[in-house]
């Protein structure tokens, strides 16, 4: 869901949707990514965060899967100047 306070973007609603929540799990991923460079984390803390990291990039596998047909939709509905 779009947060009231997050600007929607200037494309058509369904798309609009699916960037900003792809947008959120591509921050989740770098967060994730971020946490595995810190020194000293035990071997269950690594185990946690690889975990998260494959719920997150399975996540973004399926949630992308359609997209490329969406964005070209958007592009085709561009005026032709």
């Amino acid at each position: 869901m779009i947060s009231k306070l997050e600007k929607t973007l200037n494309v058509n609603a369904t798309l609009s949707v699916l960037l900003n929540e792809l947008r959120e799990e591509c921050e989740t991923v770098l967060s994730l990514l971020t946490q595995l460079k810190l020194p000293n984390l035990t071997d269950d803390q690594k185990g946690d965060i690889l975990a998260e990291l494959t719920g997150a990039v399975c996540h973004l596998h399926v949630h992308t899967e359609n997209l490329p047909d969406l964005i070209g939709d958007e592009i085709e509905a561009l005026p032709e100047d």
